[in-house]
């Protein structure tokens, strides 16, 4: 009688193609980061990019702002980008605290709001807000680019932040109550820590998406102009090394900061436990 080796459960077998697609995809987004940081240290003679390759050097680190505007359009963006980061984390909190925790009248609405938000594209939203900050006679500048990426950027704080706060027990904030604190206490003291890796996570996603942004801030920008507007500009004309250099450091900061968010996970994780 001819043995009939086991069947091996639990092993699936496929071809090549999902590993093909995999490395397709991860060349496809990691080929343009390659290019950015090895081109900011391509010697252009002409002061302008190149697929030439005319040798290594960093002159275009150390002359960042010889550029007549770039700086000062980077810097804008810096601005705009953290103080926009910072006042959505503000509102988005409370709001995921109310929608996560509480049922209220119209809770329903305000969920469709925020994802009504997301879901649109970026067309709508800018024109939509040029639209209305011209009704109110405001005039388009600093203050409409900063108040249209808060806008955009509280509806992925609230994601972000529901998602952790629906991970969290409630149990230590009654056991802080139950010792005596106060719900501003216990909010501050035990709420606060546990959302403090969330807040972050949701402060950088708005901070990256509002630095890059460039088709809703083109609507409401009016003579502000911002780092992706200066280099859409600078495009048509041949676009300076220095961008590139612009953008290798806010890559490499970002990566950075990833990394320690990381870390800090990792150890509150190893606290908890």
């Amino acid at each position: 009688m001819t043995a009939v080796a086991p069947r091996r459960h639990g092993v699936n077998r496929r071809g090549p193609w999902l590993a093909i697609v995999y490395w397709v995809v991860i060349a496809i987004t990691l080929v343009p980061i390659v290019y950015m940081i090895a081109y900011s240290f391509n010697d252009a003679p002409t002061n302008r990019l190149t697929f030439a390759w005319n040798g290594f050097t960093t002159y275009w680190y150390a002359n960042l702002v010889n550029v007549s505007g770039l700086g000062s359009a980077f810097v804008t963006s810096v601005v705009i980008a953290f103080l926009a980061a910072i006042v959505s984390v503000a509102i988005g909190l409370p709001l995921a605290l109310a929608l996560e925790r509480y049922r209220f009248p119209g809770r329903g609405a305000v969920n469709a709001v925020v994802f009504a938000d997301i879901a649109a594209p970026s067309i709508v939203v800018g024109s939509a807000s040029l639209s209305f900050f011209l009704s109110i006679g405001l005039g388009t500048g600093f203050l409409t680019v900063l108040l249209t990426h808060v806008a955009f950027d509280v509806a992925y704080v609230v994601v972000v932040l529901r998602g952790r706060i629906a991970g969290t027990s409630r149990a230590l904030e009654e056991a802080a109550g139950d010792l005596g604190a106060t719900p501003f206490q216990a909010f501050r003291l035990v709420t606060l820590p546990l959302l403090a890796p969330g807040m972050l996570a949701a402060g950088l996603l708005a901070l990256a998406m509002s630095i890059d942004d460039y088709v809703i801030t083109s609507f409401v920008a009016g003579p502000a102009v911002t780092f992706p507007l200066f280099v859409y500009g600078a495009a048509k004309a041949g676009m300076p090394p220095q961008v590139l250099c612009f953008g290798t450091l806010v890559f490499a900061v970002g990566l950075l900061v990833a990394l320690l968010n990381g870390a800090l996970n990792r150890r509150l994780s190893r606290t908890r436990g």
